[in-house]
């Protein structure tokens, strides 16, 4: 490559027409004296039980009753699981994901560094080569290629692995509600939660646990050959994710509410008798939802003005269909009332005869 060419001057060895060497050496650790593939699998848990306690301190103490969605009162009542069996489960699920993904571990390459300039030149080579077949100027710079080999290789691996947990959870959940068998085997200990909080995030069964999280992400991982720091960014990310959309808040300034549409309201709605059979999405988008036409329509009237339907408008919503529910039964118990009054009459007139 031509050095007349590079159009970046603050990294001299892309200004080189020789290719940099190759120097192997151990890559230091994140947190020394822990591998990082230990630390991928124990950040998960970690960030669980940390994230999750947050929203229980918030539940104990009362500090957001207004951004909770639904009243603390109705959490013990509406649920059929209670806290100790869901501490239990979850504690159960850690373990399995974590013996598995040692097992993992133990075949994992050793991290290794001083590759990193040979790679970035040889991206460089590649682009400039790519740009001079279709005639088009080189216009990116040194510090531009530097990062797009830092984080932009890494941006679209994790973006792939998003995009195939969501794909992987949504025809595996939605099987789960389509097979009767599969739902009373297996995911209706999930819905014994008719109420999320946020460390029942992963109250599963063992079986289902394994094959919707612990399975789904070891593939993603595998097939986009993610490094041990972008493991623990993939894992702790998709954690912390699957706890906000079960901690039943919805608090101002929440970033993963704030940039997903699929949501704490979002995902509540699925944990309700009249969802039931929508929302399948999770964790992250809700694309499948839509192009299934399996996203909940009752609410659209509250969609016509935004993507997201805030907590106000969902807490009217559950009010309105209580006091709906409530006239229907005492519009029940009148007709059963009137039938019993019409059979009285006919037994007096048939004395009367």
């Amino acid at each position: 490559m031509n050095a007349t060419v590079a159009n970046g001057t603050g990294i001299s060895y892309l200004e080189s027409a020789i290719e940099p060497a190759i120097k192997l050496s151990l890559k230091p650790t994140l947190i020394e004296g822990i591998p990082d593939g230990v630390t991928a699998i124990l950040a998960p848990v970690v960030a669980y039980w940390a994230f999750s306690g947050m929203f229980h301190m918030i539940d104990t103490f009362e500090l957001a009753e207004k951004y909770r969605i639904h009243p603390k009162e109705e959490v013990n009542k509406a649920n059929k699981a209670s806290r100790i069996e869901v501490l239990r489960e979850v504690l159960l699920q850690h373990v399995i994901q974590s013996l598995v993904a040692y097992i993992s571990y133990k075949f994992d390459p050793i991290p290794m560094t001083g590759y990193e300039q040979n790679g970035i030149w040889n991206l460089k080579k590649t682009l400039f080569s790519l740009f001079s077949r279709y005639n088009v100027p080189f216009f990116i710079n040194d510090q531009a290629i530097e990062f797009i080999y830092t984080y932009g290789i890494s941006a679209l691996k994790l973006a792939f692995c998003f995009i195939f947990v969501d794909t992987w959870q949504f025809f595996l959940h939605r099987l789960m509600h389509l097979s009767s068998s599969l739902y009373t085997r297996f995911h209706s200990v999930h819905h014994r939660l008719y109420i999320p909080y946020a460390y029942g995030a992963l109250y599963n069964a063992p079986v289902e646990g394994f094959l919707l999280d612990t399975l789904g992400t070891g593939i993603a991982m595998n097939i986009a050959y993610l490094t041990p720091r972008e493991q623990i960014i993939l894992f702790v990310f998709a954690t912390m994710k699957t706890i906000d959309d079960h901690c039943g808040y919805v608090l101002p300034l929440d970033p993963f509410q704030l940039f997903f549409p699929n949501n704490a309201v979002y995902h509540d709605i699925h944990h309700q008798p009249f969802g039931l059979k929508t929302n399948f999405a999770q964790p992250f988008f809700t694309f499948w939802d839509e192009i299934f036409d399996t996203k909940f329509k009752a609410m659209d009237k509250e969609f016509e003005h935004g993507k997201k339907v805030n907590i106000h408008e969902y807490k009217q919503f559950l009010a309105n269909r209580d006091v709906e529910r409530i006239e229907k039964i005492k519009k029940f118990k009148s007709s059963l009332a009137d039938i019993d009054d019409e059979k009285k009459i006919d037994e007096n007139k048939k004395k009367d005869m």
